[in-house]
């Protein structure tokens, strides 16, 4: 009899173990679903940034979204850069003439060069992306087209999955200024109403560094909005460098208001963010604090921001998460600004293991193995438990 009851708690302990996760309490993060896995400009790592195949190999790679920049062209279509400048991303200068190069105020400093607000769409589909970091795969360019936000999101749909979009407009001032007040932003709602409907549940974030243009987002529609939260640098004692132009929102320093980014991942600025949106996108060295001691942690001879001292979390996280606030870092990558970690893959799963959301990462498989390396916190209570009743049932056999 005793035997029986022992192998029914055995197989009551294995049943445990292999209970589905989903029928668990799930994931450290704000709903308890796993972080998301958000293809910065697409596969960028791989492939020339916000290009359809970018995303594409993106998707291949299991991303859950992929992260349009947006810049509006002359003629009002909106494309796929990460500045309203082409000069680093394309072949534009060797397709046209100094003569289309003009001098343009964006976020303050005077910039001279071709602005895709001087090209229309036709002119704009002649050029081709070209990889801007040169320690990246080079071979690939001029051979991608710049694609628009319709074609990205036909991208999306077309998987055979459900991809999301994450756009970010980028900087809503500029565009004001050349196009009128909210034309940037009316049109990409206009655009995503059409495709996803208007609906808090469309598989959309929508992204900004400035915050008016989110509060009037969030009067036009319920698709989800995140505000994006920046910084220059971090010092060497771990605290953040707000030097400008990285320290305000643009849309403030225009208006002469004094609101940092530090101020609003405090528990006041959280709770003003989460008035108008529904998570924050914050630069990561405000989530996990790092400190420079001089101790070459990896062992190269070198010291780096590899090497920095890993105190933890800095709260903002848990903050946010109290306010009701998503929180999706950036940027994570395998060949760069590694702050106190040499594995891109564990330091991805570091971030989930404290909570976030969501991270924005130029090599989405990365990400996934990250998530992969996270287990559920109660599905791991859980394995505990189970091999804990069968160690009970073993030793109580062995004793019997």
């Amino acid at each position: 009899m005793q035997s029986t009851h022992a192998l029914a708690a055995v197989a009551a302990a294995i049943a445990l173990l292999a209970a589905p996760a989903t029928t668990l309490a799930a994931y450290n993060t704000l709903d308890g679903r796993k972080p998301l896995v958000i293809a910065h400009r697409g596969a960028s790592g791989y492939l020339p940034e916000h290009t359809l195949e970018a995303y594409a190999r993106a998707i291949e790679l299991g991303a859950d979204f992929i992260e349009p920049d947006l810049v509006m062209t002359k003629d009002g279509h909106l494309i796929a850069r990460h500045e309203p400048m082409l000069d680093g991303t394309t072949d534009v200068a060797s397709k046209f003439g100094a003569d289309r190069r003009t001098t343009k105020m964006v976020d303050g400093v005077a910039t001279t060069a071709y602005f895709a607000s001087d090209f229309t769409l036709a002119e704009i589909k002649t050029l081709r992306a070209v990889q801007p970091s040169a320690a990246r795969p080079q071979q690939f360019n001029g051979l991608y087209q710049i694609p628009t936000l319709d074609e990205i999101v036909s991208l999306a749909k077309s998987a055979n999955r459900t991809v999301g979009i994450y756009p970010e407009i980028k900087h809503s001032t500029f565009h004001a200024g050349i196009f009128g007040s909210r034309a940037i932003e009316n049109t990409l709602v206009d655009r995503l109403h059409a495709a996803y409907g208007n609906s808090a549940g469309a598989p959309v974030f929508i992204q900004s560094f400035e915050v008016n243009n989110l509060q009037y987002l969030n009067t036009r529609t319920d698709i989800k909005l995140v505000q994006l939260i920046d910084a220059n640098d971090v010092n060497p004692d771990g605290t953040l460098d707000l030097s400008a132009p990285y320290g305000q929102p643009y849309d403030v320093v225009a208006a002469g208001g004094g609101l940092t980014f530090q101020q609003m991942v405090s528990d006041v600025g959280l709770a003003f963010i989460k008035t108008y949106a529904d998570g924050i996108g914050p630069w990561k060295p405000y989530l996990v604090k790092t400190v420079a001691d001089g101790v070459d942690r990896d062992g190269d001879g070198m010291l780096t921001i590899k090497d920095r001292r890993v105190d933890g979390s800095t709260g903002v996280i848990e903050a946010a998460h109290a306010a009701g606030l998503l929180v999706h870092a950036y940027t994570f990558r395998n060949d760069a600004s590694g702050y106190g970690f040499a594995d891109p893959k564990e330091e991805m799963a570091y971030y989930m293991r404290l909570g976030v959301d969501g991270v924005f990462t130029d090599f989405p498989d990365t990400g996934v193995l990250a998530v992969a390396a996270v287990p559920e916190p109660s599905t791991y209570a859980a394995m505990l438990a189970g091999l804990a009743m069968i160690g009970g049932v073993l030793r109580r056999r062995r004793g019997g």
